[in-house]
């Protein structure tokens, strides 16, 4: 197994209340598998994912990576953030190319690493841009690109399409399945909307209100590529949306 949640709890204490955000998270990840957690707002499913990076720690519980225990940051388990956290004074070349400079990479290595991930993601014509010429969606393809060349095991992707329009969101959709075909990477995805769940998982979790636990999941074996608006995704997406509206649901 890739990736183990084990009874995973997280609180927030402040001087006036204390806040259980996550009760109890079970998960198993395999190798390869392209999981979407999905639920509410405000329900815990981007505080599960940095402590699954080790970003945070847990109250209670586990998370194992090839059944050792997590307890901080590693670069098997690389992170993409919903605003992508890239730096405006670099060109895109030299922004995917940022983490193979600081691991001392050499520069040719590097340059050819970054052009096979710039190329995946149709940032090539782009590469000498600054970021803040880039529209928010090639934006976000860079954040997946700079992400790609330190070659992860486990892509942690917390709501990266969130702020995008439809028509880019669901271009991108596509391109991620196509990623995620070619480079084989295990993908935790974080996501409040179901199409997004339903076109990309090969499984979906299904949270509940805080104090959160995955009360479904629910596998997907449709054919791909899927796109938004595919008919015959309604019924998975009738799925998804009964489980996070019945308060009773629980695996």
């Amino acid at each position: 197994m890739k990736l183990e949640a084990h009874n995973i709890t997280k609180n927030f204490n402040s001087d006036s209340h204390n806040l259980q955000a996550l009760g109890g998270v079970d998960l198993q990840v395999e190798a390869g598998d392209f999981v979407c957690l999905v639920g509410p707002s405000g329900c815990g499913k981007s505080t599960f994912l940095r402590i699954v990076a080790g970003l945070e720690s847990p109250d209670g519980g586990q998370i194992l990576f090839d059944g050792r225990p997590v307890t901080e940051t590693g670069p098997e388990r690389i992170m993409v953030f919903q605003e992508g956290a890239l730096f405006p004074w670099l060109t895109v070349q030299d922004n995917v190319e940022f983490g193979l400079k600081m691991a001392g990479v050499p520069r040719e290595q590097r340059s050819k690493i970054a052009k096979r991930y710039l190329d995946m993601m149709q940032l090539s014509k782009f590469a000498g841009y600054y970021t803040y010429q880039l529209s928010t969606g090639m934006k976000q393809r860079v954040a997946i690109a700079r992400a790609l060349v330190l070659d992860p095991d486990v892509l942690l992707m917390d709501e990266p399409f969130a702020a995008l329009d439809e028509q880019t969101r669901n271009l991108l959709l596509v391109e991620m399945q196509l990623v995620w075909e070619k480079t084989k990477k295990t993908i935790l995805f974080v996501t409040h909307n179901v199409e997004e769940a339903a076109v990309l998982g090969t499984k979906i979790a299904v949270f509940g209100s805080r104090p959160s636990v995955i009360k479904k999941e629910i596998a997907n074996n449709l054919p791909r590529p899927r796109a938004g608006g595919d008919e015959s995704l309604v019924p998975l997406k009738n799925m998804i949306t009964a489980a996070l509206r019945d308060p009773g649901v629980q695996n």
